[in-house]
């Protein structure tokens, strides 16, 4: 088996609904995102998949996310914008990029989401 990892990262701002403290008001953080994928299949030169091509679809992720009030974009309109539900959003929209681009042999393993440098949310599914 073999683990691929790319990081990237955005900045945006977000308040937590129900929240009894600070972070129930609006405030920005710069996320940093670690996405994991797994394959035991190698192509033709011996990759899993090119690294750049996890990067940009990463990013075309992250990018509905920059710079913007999460608490007022699509997904989290209705759920509270937790580093827990931001690594569950990354993962599920990852996971519909590689299914609209037909990359098949790939499982995602995990994405970290990183709020602070000793603060992070991982979200992964059990196979």
């Amino acid at each position: 088996m073999y683990d691929l990892k790319v990081l990237s990262g955005f900045s945006s701002a977000h308040a937590l609904r129900g929240y009894n403290g600070k972070c129930e008001n609006i405030h920005g953080h710069n996320w940093h995102v670690e996405l994991v994928v797994s394959s035991d299949v190698l192509n033709e030169i011996g990759l899993v998949i090119d690294f750049k091509l996890l990067k940009k679809y990463l990013n075309e992720v992250m990018e509905t996310l920059d710079h913007k009030f999460i608490n007022e974009t699509g997904f989290f309109k209705e759920i509270n914008p937790s580093a827990e539900n931001i690594a569950r959003y990354i993962y599920e929209e990852f996971e519909k990029k590689m299914k609209v681009n037909k990359i098949f042999n790939i499982t995602i393993k995990r994405v970290d989401v990183y709020e602070t440098d000793s603060s992070m949310a991982s979200y992964y599914k059990i196979y």
